[in-house]
Order: structure tokens, then C-alpha cells, then sequence
């Protein structure tokens, strides 16, 4: 009998806690955004995008150590809209992307400011080299949609210093400072 009560109670305790744990969600391409600026010539600036990422999220406001991020862009994606200049950004000159195929972001702690705002810290990989960053991310909303699906959005702005990463080819006439801008939506696994 006490085997049982014992065994119940601990089959509700993991139920209870997978329904307490924060849901995750998949990043929805259709309704996703991963954008650049990096300024040319100390006159303009250029303005492109990656066309394939992928990831998960779960960002928890009530309890951020249950949050998680893990993000990944394919950088032979990249999109400035001119087909030259985006050959040479995959070349060894820039992202080198048949060598570093990829550019990842895994959040490792997570600290909420508000309801709508968290301070995400994690790994930022690209060119092979793997630094730590800090960006805000700030909730867009949450809701149910038209297809029987429940979606999240969020989004932030930051920005990356490509020579921290290696990427010094043309130093002075293409900037050093990128600023990326991120809108995400999730649909709930």
C-alpha cells in the first residue's frame, strides 16, 4: 500500500512538474526574421537578411531558469538582395561559409527584467569562434492562432563586432559593428 501511495505520489510530482515546466516553441519560418546592418564606406548603410535558420525557444517569465534558446542560421543564406556582393560575403573573405556553414546562438541564463523583457546570456558561434553575449529580448505578444496552434513572438536588437570573430577582410571600408535585428515567432511543440 505504501509502495503504491509512494509510486502515485511520484507519478503526479513528474506529471505536476512537466505541466508547470515552460512550453517550448519552434521557430516559424514563415513569420520570422533574421535582418542586418553594417555600414559601407562610412557613408551608407547595407542592409540584408538570412533566408534559413531554425530553432527552439522557451522563455519562462515566471521562473527564467526553466527558459531555453538554441538558434541556428545557415550563413550561405545570406540575402543582400545583390548577387555579387552576396557571393563574396559567402567566400573565405567574409563568412567563409563552406568552412563555417552556420551561426548559432544557445542561451545559458536568462534574467527577466519585466513581464515582457528578459536579459538572455549564451554562446554566439560564427567563423569558428564561439564568444559569450548578452542581448534583450522583449515579448511581442502570445496567443492562439486560426489553425488550432498557440504562438509566441519576440524580438531584439544587438549588435556583433565581426572582428571578435575573425571576420577583419576590408576593415574601415565595410564597418566593424553589425547590428542584428531579430523578430521571432514560435508555434508551441
Amino acid at each position: 500500500m505504501i509502495k503504491t501511495m509512494l509510486r502515485s505520489a511520484l507519478v503526479f510530482g513528474v506529471l505536476l512538474g512537466s505541466a508547470l515546466a515552460a512550453d517550448t516553441f519552434n521557430v516559424d519560418h514563415d513569420h520570422s526574421n533574421f535582418l542586418f546592418k553594417i555600414n559601407h564606406l562610412g557613408v551608407s548603410n547595407t542592409i540584408g537578411r538570412f533566408n534559413e535558420f531554425s530553432g527552439t525557444f522557451s522563455l519562462d517569465t515566471k521562473d527564467p531558469s526553466k527558459s531555453s534558446v538554441s538558434l541556428t542560421l545557415q550563413v550561405a543564406s545570406v540575402d543582400s538582395n545583390v548577387k555579387k556582393r552576396d557571393d563574396h560575403l559567402r567566400s573565405p573573405d567574409f563568412f567563409d561559409a563552406t568552412t563555417f556553414p552556420t551561426l548559432t546562438f544557445v542561451g545559458k541564463s536568462y534574467k527577466k527584467v519585466s513581464d515582457t523583457v528578459f536579459e538572455v546570456t549564451g554562446d554566439v558561434t560564427l567563423h569558428g569562434v564561439t564568444k559569450p553575449l548578452t542581448i534583450t529580448v522583449t515579448k511581442v505578444g502570445e496567443g492562439n492562432d486560426p489553425w488550432g496552434g498557440f504562438r509566441q513572438g519576440w524580438s531584439s536588437t544587438f549588435t556583433l563586432k565581426r572582428s571578435d570573430f575573425g571576420m577583419n577582410f576590408m576593415q574601415g571600408g565595410v564597418g566593424d559593428e553589425v547590428t542584428i535585428m531579430a523578430e521571432i515567432e514560435g508555434v508551441r511543440k
